[in-house]
């Protein structure tokens, strides 16, 4: 071994150095110290501060057990070369993301600038500096606390009256109200307990009617049966504090969606491509209990949801998707966010940005966190410092242009459409009705003694076993414990914590040390860097001979955390959480409500918790000496002590779960509340209450003969006899005018709309909201020119027979074709084509930017109007003359003028629409580049490429045609899975939209030649988007004849079943 001494001396440097010298990077020393090169030093400081990977320990202990020299000297060198390796890497790593941070602080810049030019545009020149003032006020630090800052009218008793309800939406883990098994697996833990305790605390408040938690129903027999039952009741109140009767379905309810696979529980990585069919699902159950709430408490008017609160990104995804099927405000929590653990996991250098997305999905949980910002009036957080640090490393947000933003809006002044989401700072809130707070503070003074056993002999008292556990170190457990509790992670800084201690030599002869790093049977079968800590912490204990002074036991359950808190608190004890970083610092309110005053690091969460309870000091967590004067002084200065006891005490109310839920009903109210306006329900629609009992099948009759073709051919809804019909028999001729004579005939009264006289309008309400089925025909077949082509046509004749094919449905079933064409190109197709638009129920035209009903609201010439209601629910966040503007100069950008990459397509775009030719296909900008930069411009929208990517068109946020459907779901209540998409291989790029969902999909091969979706991304996600195995979507070859089409349609039926 005499040849390996220096790799040896490397490597015990590990050990000696622990966790503490991978985490504190402290500067760099001098290596030449007294004249002499001191390579351990150097492999310390220079090598193991910049190398994280956590099994290097475990890699160690193997070699240091090895007897044979050869192989223990091939081991130490192997590893040796798998460090220099690994910090290669990182050096690598981390000059490639200084490059990347600084290049988006040149586009924020430019960004800033950018948006600064365009507001001061229609501003006189006192104005425009005051948007100068306002930026330059943004970047002033916010230094009030946020419960305090508040000067709106806080939420009080007197908003009782109202009946609001409330959905809240946590998709993953494992989701019960009662023994909630947190900690099963990563997908259950603080976050499903979170929002459970939410859910009943705001069914409580003074106002809230319903609070509907939507989870995920799990039938696997991995699981318990529990996570399947549909609905599970969390709270009830039958009765108000006044004792009047609050209704039958009010309280708190989770309820459990059925998506994805049945029968099997998926970790949260798999359920990206089942996020659709949620939404469908969800938006069914929302349709059915705004009915149930309105009959109840909304004088006979539909209850719509006040807010959907979205947890995490694929609650946030999906609460986007609500928000705009429903036109109600989404508040977003992130809890933990996608682009900060893409960064974390960059810096550790052990995987590619690859393969932590293959294993994290974590490109898709990113998209999805930027369009929960797009779509988010309110986002909640923790602390400033997750608003700063974590968010604002999204596109969507930046904190200096939502403050310019915020205070433009105040004024009134426009805002071009820029928007940026309201961050507020809401701590957890917590119960604390176990806690006992005791303001008398003789009763802890001498307590300890009584029930441990004192000096004069006397029996002791009964004790909570953990408090034996921790006694049993201790020479002296009557000293003032300085309670440290935490998982053994090198981000918490234990090792810290304990040289301070060790080093302190007052501190060590007025206190003990009690550390409580969670349950451990065996080091070794630890992972590697908590097993580091734990032997770093017994080495120094040893170092410093703290035996009988610190107290860490090796198991304790949840249980016993409370009793943890009290035996600190009765030995006028010390809570110190010393982390580098701490996101946001619950046990420092845990400890505060049991009494405890608090060192805390400075870094994170702490810094405003303390601001609030005004309980005891912060401390930088990289310096030792500060740490140890911090202890001391709050252990040997009694007063100071009882003072930061009271102020914990008075102030621990701010983070109880009534002031969570007052702060959050204030901000929420703070919001644009916006809710469907019209009317579901119409008398004037209805047949008439003598032939009521034959329902649809005269409904279908009355349409039938509407749509009798001209050569007396079969009918098109096939609900009578094809050849009796066609010969014109007196009896089938007499059978319709009996049925026709008997339906209600509703006034024909001519109307205007813009300024032209509409006629043939018997009523408001469209033939869709009649109909049991509806066919889509979404097929972007389009030519090099992005002209529809012929094949189309005889598609669409060739879908029309098959669905007539089916007599027994037929007559339920309506036709609605879907389209990136304005209205005016698609009549000239169906014209072009020899097909009657009347065939179809409605038209989505423009890439979901309007919907309309052929038969209703048509002028006197045939020109259709566009459904009025769906443009003013489409229009959030649109900023029509600003998105122009900036669009253009993204796509033709300076010097390209002569060359543009584009041109308007004045012809396709509209007042919700903005379209584009696309000249020179090589220099468009991809969907997700340009919505990058429009969105760091604060810029909402809806861009895609379409017609062969001949076209580029911008639609508002939440406009789409997938939008489009649920729009006539929620309007119209045709339940989206009663609808049959069909589609081509590809098309458009908000094709994969079309797709998934709780509609059938059938997709017909070799039929699109060309698409526009390589155009869509950089990241290829479709298969986090796309599901790959859901019954509900089936393929067929395009040469399909009608029958076999017939066919395929009804297998998709059943399996939807």
């Amino acid at each position: 071994m005499a040849g390996n001494e220096w790799i040896n001396g490397y490597l015990e440097a590990i050990l000696d150095s622990g966790a503490a010298a991978i985490e504190e990077q402290k500067p760099t020393v001098d290596l030449r110290e007294r004249g002499h090169f001191n390579p351990t030093k150097y492999f310390v400081e220079e090598v193991v501060t910049g190398v994280d990977e956590t099994d290097l320990h475990r890699t160690w202990i193997k070699v240091v057990a090895t007897r044979n020299a050869r192989e223990r000297s091939s081991r130490l060198e192997n590893m040796c070369w798998r460090i220099w390796h690994l910090t290669r890497k990182k050096k690598q790593l981390e000059w490639e993301e200084l490059q990347r941070l600084a290049k988006r602080r040149w586009e924020r810049e430019l960004v800033r600038k950018d948006a600064t030019e365009d507001l001061a545009e229609d501003l006189s020149e006192g104005e425009k500096g005051d948007t100068v003032s306002e930026l330059i006020h943004a970047e002033t630090p916010r230094v009030s606390f946020h419960i305090n800052a508040s000067s709106l009218e806080l939420w009080s008793d007197d908003k009782k009256e109202k009946k609001l309800y409330i959905i809240l939406i946590s998709l993953h883990g494992l989701v019960r109200g009662e023994n909630m098994e947190l900690g099963r697996d990563s997908d259950t833990g603080g976050q499903v307990k979170y929002v459970v305790e939410l859910s009943r605390a705001l069914a409580k408040m003074p106002g809230v009617y319903r609070v509907d938690l939507f989870t995920r129903q799990v039938l696997s027999p991995e699981v318990d049966w529990s996570y399947g039952e549909p609905t599970e009741m969390l709270t009830t109140a039958s009765e108000d504090a006044d004792g009047n009767d609050v209704g039958e379905s009010s309280g708190a309810y989770i309820i459990r969606i059925p998506f994805g696979p049945r029968d099997k529980y998926l970790h949260k990585e798999l359920l990206w491509p089942y996020i659709q069919e949620f939404v469908d699902g969800a938006l069914a159950h929302i349709l059915n209990m705004s009915k149930v709430l309105g009959e109840q408490v909304g004088g006979g008017q539909p209850v719509w949801p006040y807010v959907i609160h979205g947890h995490y990104a694929d609650a946030g995804d999906s609460a986007a998707l609500l928000s705009g099927a429903l036109n109600v405000p989404m508040v977003l929590t992130g809890h933990s966010l996608g682009r900060n653990k893409l960064e974390q996991l960059l810096k550790q250098g052990r995987q590619s940005k690859e393969d932590i997305n293959s294993m994290y999905k974590i490109m898709r949980r990113i998209e999805a966190e930027e369009l929960s910002l797009d779509v988010a009036e309110l986002v909640i957080t923790s602390t400033q410092q997750e608003i700063e640090e974590q968010w604002g490393l999204y596109d969507g947000f930046d904190v200096k242009l939502e403050k310019i933003l915020r205070a433009r809006a105040r004024r009134g002044v426009n805002c071009h459409g820029r928007y940026m989401p309201r961050m507020v700072v809401i701590p957890p809130g917590m119960d604390f009705s176990s806690v006992v707070v005791q303001e008398d503070a003789s009763e802890v003074d001498g307590e300890l003694p009584t029930v441990i056993g004192g000096t004069d002999g006397s029996s002791p008292k009964a004790i909570p076993t953990i408090w034996s556990e921790v006694m049993r170190f201790l020479t002296n457990p009557h000293k003032p414990m300085i309670l440290a509790l935490s998982r053994p992670d090198p981000k918490k800084n234990i090792t810290t914590l304990l040289k301070a201690f060790g080093e302190c030599r007052p501190l060590r002869e007025l206190a003990n040390l009690t550390l409580i790093m969670g349950n451990r049977d065996d080091i070794d079968e630890m992972t590697g860097g908590n097993a580091s800590v734990l032997i770093t912490v017994l080495k120094l204990i040893d170092k410093y001979d703290l035996y009988g002074l610190v107290a860490y036991p090796k198991h304790h359950k949840q249980t016993d955390v409370p009793d943890i808190y009290r035996l600190a608190a009765k030995t006028k004890g010390v809570f110190i959480n010393p982390a580098l970083v701490e996101p946001f610092g619950l046990t420092l309110i845990e400890a505060a409500a049991h009494g405890l005053p608090m060192v805390a690091t400075k870094n994170g969460g702490p810094v405003d918790i303390q601001r609030a309870l005004n309980n005891g000091l912060l401390v930088d967590p990289h310096d030792q000496q500060a740490i140890a004067d911090a202890l001391l002084k709050l252990v040997s200065e009694k007063n100071l002590w009882h003072d930061c006891r009271r102020n914990g005490w008075k102030n621990i109310h701010l983070y109880s779960w009534p002031e969570h839920c007052r702060t959050y009903l204030t901000k929420v109210a703070a919001c644009r509340m916006r809710h469907p306006q019209w009317k579901t329900d119409t008398p004037g629609d209805e047949v008439s209450a003598e032939v009521s009992s034959l329902n649809d099948s005269l409904k279908d009759v009355h349409d039938m003969s509407l749509r009798l073709s001209v050569d007396d051919k079969a009918s098109l809804t096939g609900s009578l006899d094809p050849v009796a019909s066609s010969s014109g028999e007196p009896d089938v001729q007499d059978q319709v005018k009996r049925v026709l004579s008997k339906i209600k005939k509703p006034e024909t009264n001519s109307k205007e709309y813009e300024g032209v006289k509409l006629e043939n309008v018997p009523s408001k309400y469209p033939i869709l909201r009649r109909r049991h089925r509806l066919v889509v025909l979404i097929l972007d077949c389009y030519d090099s020119n992005g002209l529809p082509e012929k094949k189309m046509a005889q598609l669409i004749q060739d879908i029309f027979k098959a669905v007539r094919l089916d007599t027994q449905n037929a007559k339920f079933t309506g036709f609605a074709i879907s389209t990136a064409m304005p209205v005016s190109e698609t009549m000239e197709f169906l014209k072009s084509a020899k097909i009657q638009v009347n065939e179809f129920d409605a038209l989505i035209c423009g890439s979901g930017s309007e919907v309309y009903y052929p038969g209703t609201y048509t002028a006197e010439d045939g020109k259709l109007f566009a459904d009025p209601d769906y443009a003013s629910h489409i229009a959030f966040h649109w900023g029509y003359e600003g998105l122009k503007k900036t669009i253009w100069k993204l796509m033709n950008p300076e010097g390209e003028q002569k060359s543009p990459c584009a041109e308007e397509d004045a012809k396709s775009s509209n007042a919700h629409c903005v379209a584009y030719f696309v000249k020179e296909l090589s220099k468009a900008k991809k969907v997700d580049d340009l919505r990058q930069k429009l969105r760091m411009r604060g810029l909402r929208c809806h861009p895609m490429y379409c017609r062969n990517s001949t076209r580029m068109q911008v639609v508002p946020l939440l406009a789409s045609r997938a939008q489009a459907l649920r729009y006539l779901f929620v309007r119209w209540r045709l339940n989206v899975a009663n609808m049959f998409v069909i589609v081509g291989e590809t098309g458009d790029t908000d094709y994969e939209e079309l797709i998934a969902g709780a509609h059938t999909t059938l997709i017909m091969k070799e039929v699109v030649t060309k698409g526009s979706e390589a155009l869509l991304r950089t990241t290829d996600l479709r298969n986090d988007i796309v599901p790959s195995d859901s019954p509900l979507i089936a393929s067929i070859k395009g040469e399909a004849t009608p029958e076999e089409i017939s066919e395929a349609l009804k297998a998709l039926s059943k399996a939807s079943l």
